[in-house]
C-alpha cells in the first residue's frame, strides 16, 4: 500500500514537471540570505556585473537600469530615453498613469516590451523567463478622471528575479495592495518605491507598505526634490538604516544584503557616452 502511494506521488510529480512550461518564481518560496556588505559605487553601465550579482542604476524619475552578470538588461518605466548613448535594453517595462512612465513608440529593436496595463480582464499578465532574469507582474489600480474615478489594473508592480534576489518596482502605485496582491508579490529583497507623498501613495501609507514587505533594501524613486526625499527618510529612520553617498548605482547579491533593513539613496543620472 505504501509503495503504491509513493508511486502515485512520483507519477503526479512527474506529470506536473512535464506540464510546467516555465520556471516557477523563487520569490514565492522561503529563502534566507547571509548578512554582508552593500557595495556602492559610480560604475559605468558598460562595466561587467560581478558574478551572482545585479547592478541597479537610477536613470531618472522612476526609471532604473537593471543589469545581470550574464549581460541581460532591463529598464523600468521606460519613456524611450535612457541617455545620449547607443544602447538597446533586452526588456523594458512601462506604466501609463503618466507620460513620464511610458512611451507609445518604443524602439522596435527592443526584444521585449512589457506594458503594465491591459484591457483584458485581470489586467496585464507577464511571466518572462530569460534564464538569468525572470520578470513577472502584479496588477494594481490607479486613480482616473474616468471609470468612476478608478482605472482597474492600470499599474503593475514588476518583479525581477535576478541572481537569487527578488527585486520589486512599485511603479505608479496608488493604493495599498490587498492580501492577495501581497501574496502574489512573495518575498521582496529589494524594493524601488515612489516616495513623492501625493501623486502616488501618501507617505504614511507607503512607509506602512514597506514595513510590511520587509525588504532588506529600499531604493526611493519618484521624488521631486530633497525636501520630499527627506520627509520619506525621516519617516523610515526608526526602523531602517539610511545610506546616502551620492552614488548613481548599487551592486547587490544575496551575500551582500545588509543585516539591518536599509534605505539606499541613489542619485539619478542618464547614461552618457563618456562612461
Amino acid at each position: 500500500m505504501v509503495r503504491s502511494l509513493l508511486l502515485f506521488i512520483c507519477l503526479c510529480a512527474s506529470g506536473a514537471a512535464v506540464a510546467q512550461d516555465r520556471r516557477p518564481s523563487h520569490c514565492i518560496a522561503v529563502a534566507e540570505a547571509a548578512p554582508g556588505v552593500i557595495y556602492l559605487h559610480n560604475a559605468s553601465f558598460q562595466t561587467p556585473v560581478a558574478e551572482h550579482s545585479v547592478r541597479l542604476r537610477y536613470l531618472a524619475h522612476s526609471a532604473f537600469l537593471i543589469q545581470t552578470s550574464e549581460g541581460l538588461s532591463a529598464v523600468t518605466d521606460f519613456t524611450g530615453f535612457v541617455g545620449n548613448v547607443d544602447f538597446t535594453p533586452d526588456v523594458v517595462t512601462m506604466n501609463h498613469a503618466h507620460e513620464t512612465h511610458w512611451t507609445a513608440f518604443p524602439d522596435p529593436a527592443i526584444p521585449h516590451v512589457l506594458r503594465g496595463w491591459s484591457d483584458e480582464p485581470g489586467g496585464a499578465a507577464h511571466h518572462l523567463d530569460l534564464g538569468s532574469m525572470l520578470i513577472r507582474n502584479v496588477p494594481t489600480d490607479i486613480r482616473s478622471a474616468y471609470h468612476d474615478g478608478v482605472e482597474r489594473h492600470g499599474n503593475s508592480i514588476f518583479v525581477f528575479e535576478v541572481a537569487g534576489l527578488c527585486i520589486g518596482h512599485l511603479g505608479h502605485l496608488h493604493h495599498m495592495p490587498d492580501d492577495a496582491q501581497f501574496a502574489a508579490l512573495g518575498r521582496m529583497d529589494v524594493v524601488m518605491a515612489p516616495v513623492d507623498g501625493g501623486m502616488t501613495l501618501d507617505l504614511p501609507t507607503m512607509i506602512a507598505l514597506l514595513q510590511r514587505l520587509k525588504a532588506s533594501v529600499v531604493i526611493p524613486m519618484h521624488w521631486f526634490h530633497d525636501g520630499t526625499l527627506g520627509a520619506f527618510l525621516a519617516g523610515m529612520a526608526s526602523e531602517f538604516a539610511i545610506e546616502s553617498h551620492g552614488a548613481h548605482d548599487v551592486t547587490l547579491s544575496l551575500r551582500t544584503l545588509p543585516e539591518r533593513p536599509t534605505v539606499i539613496v541613489l542619485r539619478p543620472k542618464f547614461l552618457t557616452k563618456s562612461e
